[in-house]
């Protein structure tokens, strides 16, 4: 008798257990993963002939702050402005200007 009685509360429990865990009480979880291109300081002398005519023809009075190369080949540009404030932009090594969200 004993063991009829723990058989019917391990099928409650186990009934229970089961049902406790419903959709309800499982959080979603939604992971985006944006891919974030590392980029490396390297020296001004590194840049490329277009790059460099783009920079002169766009920011004449501006100086370069700093500057960052990833693997694909674009630049990330540090500018200082004639005003002192700094703009960051990007350019690919064939001079082409790249718009970043």
């Amino acid at each position: 008798m004993k063991n009829y009685a723990i058989l019917v509360f391990l099928t409650f429990g186990m009934m229970f257990n089961a049902t406790a865990k419903t959709s309800s009480d499982i959080v979603k979880t939604k992971v985006i993963i944006e891919t974030a291109d590392e980029y490396v300081k390297i020296k001004s002398s590194e840049l490329t002939p277009p790059v460099i005519e783009e920079i002169l023809k766009q920011y004449p009075t501006s100086k370069l702050g700093g500057v960052f190369k990833n693997d694909k080949g674009e630049f990330k540009l540090i500018m200082v402005l004639k005003s002192g404030t700094r703009r960051t932009v990007y350019i690919d090594q064939y001079g082409n200007w790249i718009t970043r969200k």
